[in-house]
């Protein structure tokens, strides 16, 4: 027995030295390796690391130990491998080495299951530095070697980038890393462990909260119509206390009440000044607020609001839409310009024999819903498509009712359309040309027009042929177009419908007709529609979220339950300098002005002559950025003058000045931002 038993453990002993000189075999022998020998230790199969810690676009998309997105064998190159990370097009995973590794070593490629084949490229990031870098070009390609000397080193980041902008995040490209090993040294007893994707992630950034107690008018300076159709607006103020209210000026055929809501019929084209009032017992404050009116006027600066799908999937009903419009009113979002309350997929319940799109009975009758939400001096909104049904299959489209759907809309008294493609796909070939792309947008543009309402149109097609190019245009006259996929709530969601696909789109956005790289993701919802959550973006990637945003003039749509708002989104989605950059009648999307590496300065012009300027780190680690009011050269126009030397400085979510400056330094955090207002007058 005794025997035996040592013959055992002299085997294994046998079988483990084998299994060692084959990993130093392929340590030393690939690409070159001078990682010595004696040095190695065990092994880590990092597939056996916390995957839930890597982001990944679309997040939705679920990495997946030992098999690929689909849930099938890792098969690169016609080979299958039985270990490795299974994972969608883009992706980040960062390790804590604790300093106990020193080698690390994979195959990459594209999985032969990969349904849309693109370009990625592969990166080996150690401790900041990108030690490997190494592009795919196409899938059913063998797999190719990375090997990385991981001495000394405290991080290992994993990343896949795509080349390319996806333009339907259903079809990405399922990006294997295959044998993914990390090598531990002689005697090293620390375990690594996967960890948040750069350090400080959870840290909150500095940001003023609250209002003073002296009335201040907030929104847009600026707001317009169609003459004769019908108006409703309400102005955003605060102040402590009771704040006594009016209006000089206001045009015959609108009112308004003690509250602050101006209704009525719009005048006729023109324009007109109205002289707003406020006092209190701490103080008065006044304002001219523009009221254009003339054809395709609507949307002179982009919509502020609420969308149902975020927070409530399908399952909205008229209970939940009159407790948002409640908690925009109780929040203060409304007091801040936020307006429309948009219900999205649901409400529709087949039609009737006539043809009358039916509504679904939790909603009830839909007219009384439409006025309950302007009775609170906000605007409401609906979905549909150009398709027999919406994206869910199973809710009534527009196609072959858009005149008819119209005029329903505007009986009700329907302020906002959210157009999306979804089924329409059936009605076009595989691959449409860009007649084809217009013609839903056109004709259901048209039935709206030819209504006797204002009805904000938004196209959502994803930036399927060059929207940007067509859709603010005649024959389609959309007020928004989605430039991009649906949002989701990681940073690489952010960064590729915000920086990468909206961030050169600048030229295609201003008053009317402005740029959607989709809903903003704070808050708790349906980010992924599968389950409710607090968004998954840390504290600093909302501010950026937010900053970029208001810097691309893009709509602020909210998508999260408004019952159930924290300190910091109400704060975040509060700060009224930060939205007056969105909400700036001028118009302006911002540009990149300046990069460094993933150092980013940004500039729009506001209308009163001065610029709002944005430090976006979009690296892993904090990182010092400094402009010069020269950068901003690019984006002034001629009628304003070019800024030279010392200008007054204002950081806009402190709501701080800092003085007169001829240029400004600041640490960012990583995923981080700086937000100012440059040359500002008082």
């Amino acid at each position: 027995m005794t025997r035996c038993m040592n013959r055992r453990y002299q085997r294994r002993d046998v079988l483990k030295t084998s299994a060692m000189i084959v990993v130093r075999a392929l340590i030393a022998g690939v690409n070159g390796s001078n990682v010595n020998a004696d040095v190695i230790g065990r092994i880590i199969r990092v597939e056996d690391l916390n995957l839930s810690l890597m982001q990944e676009v679309p997040a939705w998309d679920i990495p997946k130990k030992d098999q690929n997105l689909n849930g099938k064998p890792l098969r690169v190159g016609g080979r299958i491998y039985l270990h490795g990370i299974g994972t969608g097009g883009e992706s980040v995973f960062r390790i804590n080495l604790k300093k106990s590794a020193v080698n690390f070593s994979t195959k990459v490629g594209l999985d032969d299951e990969t349904v849309n084949q693109r370009a990625v490229i592969f990166k080996v990031i150690v401790d900041d530095k990108v030690m490997a870098c190494v592009p795919i070009v196409s899938g059913g390609v063998i797999a190719k070697t990375i090997n990385v000397d991981l001495r000394d080193a405290m991080y290992l980041t994993l990343v896949v980038e795509q080349t390319v902008g996806r333009h339907d995040s259903s079809l990405g490209d399922y990006a294997d890393w295959l044998d993914p090993i990390v090598t531990l040294a002689v005697g090293a007893t620390a375990q690594p462990v996967a960890v948040l994707p750069y350090p400080g992630a959870n840290d909150y950034p500095e940001i003023s909260g609250g209002d003073p107690p002296e009335p201040e008018f907030h929104g847009p300076r600026v707001v317009g119509g169609t003459p004769s159709n019908p108006f409703v607006f309400r102005v955003p103020f605060t102040g402590k206390g009771a704040v006594a209210l009016s209006a000089d000026n206001l045009p015959e055929g609108l009112r308004m009440t003690d509250d602050g809501i101006i209704s009525g019929v719009l005048p006729p084209a023109g324009e007109y000044r109205v002289a707003l009032k406020a006092s209190n017992a701490y103080g008065k404050a006044a304002r001219i607020l523009r009221i254009i009116s003339g054809e395709h006027k609507l949307a002179l600066t982009p919509q502020m609001g609420w969308n149902s799908w975020n927070a409530y999937d399908i399952k909205n009903d008229a209970v939940r839409t009159k407790a948002s419009a409640e908690a925009m009113l109780h929040s203060g979002l409304a007091a801040k310009g936020f307006m429309y309350i948009n219900i999205d997929a649901g409400w529709q319940n087949g039609r009737t024999a006539s043809g009358e799109i039916n509504v679904a009975p939790q909603f009830g009758n839909m007219k009384d819903l439409v006025d309950y939400v302007h009775s609170k001096g906000l605007r409401f909104g609906l979905y549909s498509s150009p398709g027999p049904v919406t994206c869910g299959g199973s809710f009534t489209g527009s196609y072959g009712h858009e005149a008819q759907d119209a005029r329903t809309y505007a009986r009700w008294g329907v302020d906002y359309l959210k157009y999306d493609w979804c089924s329409y796909n059936e009605k076009v070939p595989k691959h449409p040309d860009l007649e084809q792309y217009i013609k839903p947008y056109a004709i259901m543009g048209e039935a709206l027009r030819k209504t006797s309402r204002d009805i904000f149109y938004s196209l959502c097609q994803y930036g399927m042929g060059h929207v940007w190019t067509w859709g603010g245009r005649p024959p389609v006259w959309g007020s928004s177009f989605r430039i991009s996929e649906d949002i989701t709530d990681s940073w690489l969601s952010i960064v590729h419908n915000g920086f990468d696909q909206n961030g050169p789109l600048f030229p295609f956005a201003g008053p009317g007709h402005w740029n959607d790289p989709d809903l903003l993701v704070v808050g708790y919802g349906y980010f992924e529609q599968r389950h409710r959550h607090w968004t998954r973006l840390t504290p600093h990637e909302q501010q950026t979220h937010i900053t970029l945003w208001c810097m691309l003039a893009a709509p602020l749509l909210l998508g999260c339950d408004l019952q159930k708002l924290n300190k910091f989104t109400t704060d975040l989605m509060t700060n009224t300098e930060v939205l007056a950059v969105n909400q700036d009648e001028l118009g302006r999307q911002a540009q990149c002005v300046a990069r460094k590496g993933l150092q980013e300065i940004w500039a729009r012009p506001l209308w009163d002559g001065s610029c709002a300027v944005a430090y976006f780190n979009r690296g892993p680690t904090a990182a010092n950025i400094e402009a010069h009011w020269a950068m901003l050269d690019p984006v002034l126009v001629h009628r304003y003058a070019r800024m030279r030397g010392k200008q007054p400085v204002r950081d806009l979510w402190q709501r701080k000045d800092l003085g007169m400056l001829d240029g400004y330094a600041a640490t960012v955090p990583s995923h981080g931002t700086v937000m100012l207002k440059v040359g500002y007058r008082v």
